[in-house]
């Protein structure tokens, strides 16, 4: 039996229901696309979970980092596809999502923005408020879709939007899956915005943060904040630098998990040149001689992080400034600008993002619509677009599924 719950009433029919326009996915893209469409069009939402967005109440700790605030211009220039998103980008703006709520928005660091409430959940309660007119399915996991647009052999729709999301979090309805539901080419499937495993053991430092550093994979440099965990590294600086590893390796997670085997390397100090730390290094050990060196690493490294990093370095800490000889000095020097963590795998169960997804090159990037399959549109992260965390992939979102939404509405 087919069952086709509205927000209001429960419609539960054998027969074959029309729309205008069905949308497979209750995510930030999903409703978002939903939004636009039901105001000239009958549309049905129809989502495999118990309720809609729950990656949403995720997103930002919790707090929803719903967009980045930065002028489109500049905005466009963290992304490898701008000239895909450049539409949609101009077509929803930020104003145009913040005018959907009662509420005001907040402005943090690097132009994230977040809900004056600091609640996710807000958010979410203020998007689906907008879906009154959206009959919406719950619990419907769509199985088939015929070349004539019927959905599971009891929807019919003149036009579908595929919002189904990537790979990550599965407990959100992401599955590889979702990728079969049409013929359309997918490029590789990876983690993105993933913490890092480490082939070392780090539990004994883990909670440990190295603020404010510089990490370095072969010729890409992220600075950011580290912090350990019990498996390897985490933060917003790996969890940037992770999309360049991704991309950078081959693999496909519609094929099996990726072997992974590399070094990143750590700038503790990237503000003081190698050369400027020798001639401290070479004034201090004679005018503090009688410190010792762990007390003296304080002044560079965070005070949990100095046992394990002399540790490393193979160098005792309860020796004075005056005893340590030219070639400790030089580790130490060396490690402080380069200090490495061998890399043997991404922790999938925490990527925030999926990259790769839909083949953009048969996707138009005005109107969303798909160029093999005339009717079928794609938003979100279904499609193969990405970007860094702050904000970014919200954007993406919520501008992708405006269009799409509106373009199908119009069609």
């Amino acid at each position: 039996m087919c069952t086709l719950p509205k927000r209001q009433a429960q419609i539960n029919s054998l027969s074959m229901k029309e729309y205008d326009i069905a949308i497979i996915g209750g995510g930030p893209a999903g409703i978002m696309a939903a939004i636009a469409a039901s105001r000239t069009s009958r549309v049905i939402l129809l989502e495999k979970n118990p309720s809609l967005g729950r990656k949403l109440l995720m997103t930002g700790g919790g707090r929803c980092n719903i967009t980045n605030d930065k002028p489109i211009k500049q905005l466009l220039t963290f992304f490898n596809n701008k000239n895909f998103l450049k539409h949609s980008f101009y077509s929803f703006t930020n104003e145009d999502l913040f005018s959907l709520f009662d509420f005001d928005f907040i402005t943090e660091d690097d132009d994230r923005v977040f809900p004056e409430t600091e609640r996710a959940g807000d958010v979410l309660k203020g998007l689906i408020d907008k879906l009154e007119d959206v009959v919406i399915s719950y619990n419907f996991e769509v199985k088939k879709i015929t070349d004539d647009f019927v959905i599971n052999n009891c929807i019919k729709a003149d036009r579908i939007i595929i919002a189904t999301g990537g790979v990550t979090y599965p407990q959100t309805g992401c599955s590889p899956d979702n990728y079969s539901l049409t013929s359309h080419p997918i490029t590789d499937i990876k983690y993105g915005l993933s913490p890092l495993v480490t082939r070392e053991d780090l539990s004994d430092i883990a909670g440990v943060t190295l603020n404010d550093v510089v990490i370095s994979y072969k010729k890409t440099r992220v600075r950011g904040n580290v912090l350990v965990s019990h498996v390897g590294l985490t933060g917003p600086g790996i969890i940037n630098l992770s999309n360049e590893i991704s991309e950078d390796i081959s693999y496909n997670l519609l094929a099996g998990e990726p072997d992974v085997d590399l070094e990143i390397s750590v700038d503790l100090c990237p503000d003081i040149s190698r050369e400027e730390l020798l001639d401290r290094f070479t004034d201090d050990f004679q005018a503090k001689g009688k410190t010792y060196l762990k007390n003296y690493l304080k002044r560079f490294l965070t005070n949990s992080f100095i046992e394990y990093y002399l540790k490393r370095c193979g160098i005792g800490g309860d020796v004075q400034l005056s005893r340590v000889n030219k070639k400790s000095k030089n580790k130490l020097i060396e490690n402080l600008k380069r200090f490495t963590f061998e890399i043997n795998g991404f922790n999938g169960d925490l990527a925030k993002v999926t990259i790769g997804g839909v083949d953009l090159g048969n996707v138009n990037s005005k109107t969303m619509e798909s160029t093999l399959i005339p009717g079928l549109y794609f938003a979100g992260e279904v499609l193969n677009l990405h970007g860094p965390t702050g904000g970014y992939n919200l954007k993406i979102a919520f501008s992708t599924g405006y269009l799409a939404g509106l373009s199908a509405a119009l069609k």
